[in-house]
């Protein structure tokens, strides 16, 4: 028998495993895919030699996470590249903006209403230190004393909509912030729909945007030399269809999205647990296009190759006029992408002198459509002759996500859409939402604090499961 079983190898799954087994237990990880990862994949998606991450890329979490920090993954492979810029948002007939980690050189590239902005981000970043681990965790849980004042600071800003954020920050400053917000795939005027890019401006100004050198497959890897190092039973190549597929063990974890766990506990689940699953709201999905190309991307302005991550929509305004058609169920002629140019800095990405670059747009949860032209068109507007440097591509709309990870239902690769409302209860209402009751855990996106390679949801489920059945 074990005592625990962890079904899934994303992040989350690898780091419950590895801290599960820190405390003796004995620790089964199954993953049904060839090799472990989940969304931390690296594979030759378009020619050879080059090298695309499937999902994740640019990971600022992945060095600032406390759980991930605590693993030392470096002595077990994993080296970092940071980008001389870790973000660029193009304008078109001005210079493009550029997020440095510093930020009195962001705000002088702002220009006007810079001040504003670094005035923004400097108090967001002294707060950060005092908030983390609430902003990290359950968001039920009572904060101590000493973090309510810091914790209502950064609220004021995170609760309030991009939308109105981004006007006061001005026409550039604006365009920046919402590329941000745009990570969180809501509207700009959306209720919070600015925490996610207070979060993430954080992280750029804080410890940048770096990526791992090879791929993102390099977490994946350290992560697995980790948990075989300390002796868990891996098994790759072993689906799990339903609770009769698991060996003898104590506690189950599930690295599995809401939906999909749905399907697979059903009956087991009380019948408040089942209800909170059966109305959990899907995000949209993501277009995602990988390019192997003969160069660098021929930007106009050329300061863009100084960057890891690229955002691609010209003002606050076209970046929010595209969000809001996606949650109206369409695709906009000029879709918000957000890519990323890795072999600029990375020489195993691409054969020499070549380059491999990927780019996604949001759009509706399960949608069928072709974006590829829209998506270039898009990129032509800012980097005139990109076609021309095209040597193949590699799709994936939203029904190749979810057959690649049974967890991206419909292309939402974040496990959930991150509504104001469905933040608090994340799966479901609970001071302890990574607890499904009996003898079963959540460790996935769908439990807080939700999509991300930071290894937090595996990281709280954990700390449950030992509180409830390993004290």
């Amino acid at each position: 028998m074990y005592d625990v079983v962890v079904v899934g190898s994303g992040v989350n799954g690898m780091v419950a495993a590895s801290l599960l087994r820190d405390r003796g237990l004995e620790v089964l990880l199954l993953e049904a895919a060839q090799t472990l990862g989940g969304g931390v994949r690296t594979k030759e998606l378009t020619l050879p030699g080059f090298r695309h991450d499937v999902c994740s890329a640019v990971h600022p979490f992945g060095r600032s996470s406390p759980v991930l920090q605590s693993m030392e993954l470096p002595s077990h492979g994993l080296t970092w590249i940071d980008p001389e810029v870790p973000l660029a948002h193009p304008m078109i007939g001005e210079p493009a903006v550029l997020l440095h980690r510093d930020t009195e050189m962001t705000a002088q590239g702002i220009g006007l209403n810079g001040e504003r902005y670094r005035f923004l981000m400097d108090r967001l970043c002294r707060l950060w230190p005092k908030v983390q681990d609430q902003l990290l965790g359950p968001p039920l849980r009572l904060p101590s004393v000493d973090r309510w004042i810091p914790l209502a600071q950064f609220g004021t800003v995170a609760l309030t909509s991009a939308s109105m954020l981004g006007r006061w920050l001005g026409p550039r400053g604006g365009a920046l912030w919402a590329g941000l917000c745009g990570h969180s795939l809501l509207p700009m005027s959306a209720a919070a729909s600015s925490a996610v890019a207070a979060v993430l401006g954080c992280q750029a100004h804080r410890v940048g945007w770096p990526f791992p050198q090879g791929g993102a497959e390099a977490i994946s890897k350290a992560l697995e030399s980790k948990l075989l190092s300390q002796g868990v039973d891996v098994q790759v190549n072993r689906p799990v269809r339903s609770l009769a597929d698991l060996p003898d063990h104590k506690v189950v974890l599930f690295d599995v999205s809401a939906r999909p766990l749905l399907q697979l506990l059903g009956p087991n689940l009380c019948s408040s647990r089942r209800r909170a699953l059966e109305k959990y709201r899907l995000g949209p999905g993501v277009f995602k296009v990988d390019y192997a190309l003969s160069g660098p991307v021929p930007w106009s302005d050329p300061a863009v190759c100084k960057a890891g991550t690229i955002h691609l929509g010209p003002t606050m305004e076209a970046i929010a006029e595209s969000e809001n058609s996606v949650w109206s169920g369409r695709v906009g002629p000029h879709p918000f992408l957000l890519g990323a140019q890795p072999s600029l800095f990375d020489k195993t990405r691409a054969p020499e002198g070549r380059h491999t670059f990927w780019v996604y747009a949001h759009v509706p949860n399960g949608w069928d459509g072709d974006a590829t032209s829209l998506i270039e068109d898009q990129i032509e507007r800012f980097a005139p002759g990109f076609r021309d440097l095209v040597l193949e591509r590699h799709v994936l709309g939203t029904s190749d996500f979810a057959a690649y990870n049974t967890n991206y239902v419909g292309g939402d690769i974040l496990g959930g859409a991150n509504t104001l409302g469905q933040v608090l209860k994340r799966p479901f209402l609970s001071p302890d939402p990574y607890y499904l009751g009996g003898r079963s855990f959540c460790c996935s996106a769908s439990v807080p604090p939700g999509g991300g390679i930071h290894g937090m949801g595996g990281f709280h489920a954990a700390q449950s499961a030992l509180k409830r059945f390993f004290a």
